[in-house]
């Protein structure tokens, strides 16, 4: 990368966005593959990514992980995890047909959605969805939804819905939109069919609303928003999407490597964040390179704290347990 130094007067300053980076769903799939490994031994199999991020994908086949689209591609016997986005029912009921040892890494913001949406199809209700076409996420919500489903993901789309009982409709969303995504969705859909059904709005992702705050009360402290994030990453995309719609530059970036010095020409603020499945290395990696050429200090947002977590599946607590037994 190619810069020009500063002068002390004209250093850049970096604000830093709170909260940003992983949540608790990554950290725990993450720690799912780690501890699977420990335990059996590598290599243990991996339906799908286990979160939209190339860099934790790679560093976790360094370690014996190995990352698979179908289940067809196991061996018989190999350990299998599904990713944090969750997989359709077809998907597990393959998994076990083979008798393969399954850990569902399923973040359980989505097994809720999942049960959620199970719940209401019991109860009679056609179904929809409020999420993008094609991602893992919805793809796995709607093979777990018995009863007919409708996928949208625009306010236009609700006048497209060919109903067939508008008194007995529910819905569930995507947890990498936030309350604001789905609002007017929302809001089209309570006015075309008033008696739709659907969970509070505190059930979307946490996280996902907290890093789109973060980047909007950024947006008026900065002249330009660097996002860490993938391309495939729905919520690293909004966050991108949400600095621009407030008149901001804004760029997605894998790592520092595609951050590109003109972006950066006449730019005084700068604002760094990451989507939920980018790895803190990676920010603190970007964060260097812009006080090596910018110079200047690092801000750090005023934000929320996150004190979410979620426990591991059975099988793999015992091996936290061990691991805090030898480091007492």
């Amino acid at each position: 990368m190619k810069t020009k130094d500063r002068s002390e007067n004209t250093a850049m300053k970096i604000i830093l966005a709170k909260p940003r980076g992983f949540c608790a769903g990554v950290e725990r799939a993450i720690e799912i593959v780690e501890r699977a490994l420990a335990k059996y031994g590598p290599p243990v199999y991996v339906r799908h990514e286990i979160v939209h991020n190339r860099h934790v994908v790679e560093d976790l086949k360094c370690k014996g992980a190995i990352f698979v689209e179908e289940i067809d591609e196991i061996p018989s016997g190999a350990i299998t995890i599904f990713s944090a986005h969750g997989v359709a029912q077809t998907v597990e009921n393959d998994a076990r047909r083979r008798q393969l040892p399954i850990i569902d890494a399923t973040c359980p913001l989505v097994a809720k959605v999942h049960k959620e949406g199970q719940r209401y199809a019991k109860a009679g209700y056609e179904m929809v969805l409020i999420g993008h076409k094609g991602h893992p996420e919805v793809e796995g919500t709607m093979g777990r939804i018995p009863n007919k489903i409708h996928l949208i993901s625009r306010p236009e789309d609700v006048n497209d819905l060919a109903v067939e009982r508008p008194e007995r409709l529910g819905y569930v969303t995507q947890t990498t939109l936030s309350v604001d995504d789905t609002r007017d969705i929302i809001d089209a859909l309570t006015a075309r069919f008033p008696n739709i059904v659907g969970p509070d709005v505190k059930d979307i992702c946490y996280a996902t609303q907290n890093r789109q705050e973060a980047v909007r009360r950024m947006a008026d402290q900065v002249d330009v928003i660097l996002v860490i994030g993938a391309r495939n990453s729905s919520n690293s995309n909004r966050l991108r999407e949400i600095g621009e719609e407030h008149k901001v530059p804004s760029y997605l970036i894998d790592d520092v490597g595609a951050l590109d010095p003109a972006w950066l020409d006449g730019k005084r603020a700068v604002g760094v964040t990451a989507g939920a499945s980018a790895p803190e290395e990676l920010v603190q990696e970007l964060i260097d390179e812009l006080i090596e050429h910018y110079g200047g200090a690092v801000e750090l947002l005023e934000g929320i704290d996150e004190h979410v977590s979620f426990k591991l599946p059975p099988e793999l607590q015992e091996v936290e347990a061990a691991r805090v037994g030898q480091a007492s």
